[in-house]
């Protein structure tokens, strides 16, 4: 799906989601999970990546790609 490093699949369709304006409870409606499983995905994420906030981890995410590389079919499930 993607070369990014140190994101999972799951992780790089969150942030594509986030991205796209969803907040964590339509991102988990979306993926079928609980809220709380995105918001430990995001907190991983920026853990692996050293960054310190949301802000900070979608401008990396941007850095690395990750919304230049987004399938056009990502954000229908």
């Amino acid at each position: 799906m993607t070369d990014i490093p140190d994101a999972t699949e799951t992780e790089i369709r969150i942030l594509r989601l986030l991205h796209a304006g969803l907040d964590d409870a339509a991102v988990a409606r979306r993926l079928c999970v609980g809220h709380r499983t995105v918001q430990r995905r995001v907190h991983n994420l920026m853990k692996r990546w050293e960054v310190n906030g949301r802000v900070a981890l979608g401008a990396r995410a941007q850095e690395l790609g990750v919304y230049t590389h987004s399938d056009p079919h990502e954000l229908t499930v």
